[in-house]
Parts: C-alpha cells; structure tokens; sequence
C-alpha cells in the first residue's frame, strides 16, 4: 500500500505548524513590536477577536464531535477511515484548520500583537501544502468518486 493511501502524512503538520505561528507571533510582538490602532478602533478589533475566537473553537468542537461520530480519526497523519461530509463538513472541507487560522487571527485581535495576523496566513499557506493537500489525495485515493463530487461541492477553506 502507497503512503498516501495508508496515511496522508507521517508528522501531525497542523498543530505543529500552528503552535509554531503563536509562539514565534508572540516572541516577535516583545522583540519587535508594531505598531497597533488607537482607541475606539482597537476596542472593536478587540471584540471581533473574541467572536473570532468563540466561532474558532464552536467550529473545532462542532467538527471533533462530528468525526468521532462518524468513528474517523482526528489525527492529521492517520488514516480516514470514513469521508465525513456533514456537519461543518458541510461548509468547508478543512474546518479545524480554518478553526486554527481563525483562532490566530482572533488571539492577534485581542492582543493587539499585529504578527500574529501575517503569521495565520503564514500558518495557512503552510498547512495547505503540507497537510491539506496531501490529505485530499489520500482522501481520493481512499475514497474516489465520492471525494471527487464532495470536493466539487464544499470549498476547502470557506
């Protein structure tokens, strides 16, 4: 059996990659700090990073329940044992990992740290060419047709 059918990857990309955007965001905000919007402008930004952060681990939360429902791993470099097509699943292909880019950009919000809003794209870039889409092409390995027409029909981040 080929690695991509057995498995996507080898190395748990995403968290790695993510937990890697947040430190080196927040070792960056002391070392070289930017400049950040004034009141009452940070105020809302500082809002809208909580909401970013409540919709992030709803989305998270949402899309965990709804693998573990389907009885599929949650692990990025395990084996999909079923195409989970539902719930968030339902909206975009890679919900946890929008979860993740929306979690960095909402802790950048409320901080008032603005590296951590170019490093969730930084974040994002990297999780789709090192997970995401080795992940989809384990997936049609896997799965064929039926991840061919659900790709067709959810788009991967939003």
């Amino acid at each position: 059996m080929s690695e991509t059918s057995d498995r996507p990857n080898s190395i748990p990309w995403p968290p790695l990659i993510y937990c890697a955007a947040i430190a080196v965001a927040i070792i960056l905000g002391y070392l070289v700090p930017l400049p950040w919007l004034p009141p009452p402008t940070s105020d809302i930004l500082f809002a809208i990073g909580w909401l970013l952060v409540a919709g992030a681990i709803a989305i998270d939360v949402a899309a965990m329940r709804t693998m573990a429902r389907h009885r599929t791993t949650i692990m990025p470099h395990r084996r999909s044992d079923h195409l989970v097509t539902d719930g968030p699943f339902s909206f975009t292909r890679n919900p946890i990992y929008l979860g993740n880019t929306m979690l960095t950009v909402g802790i950048g919000l409320i901080s008032g740290i603005v590296w951590f809003l170019p490093l969730a794209l930084v974040a994002a870039f990297a999780t789709q060419k090192l997970a995401i889409e080795r992940e989809e092409k384990h997936l049609y390995v896997r799965f064929g047709k039926r991840f061919r027409d659900y790709a067709k029909r959810v788009r991967r981040w939003i």
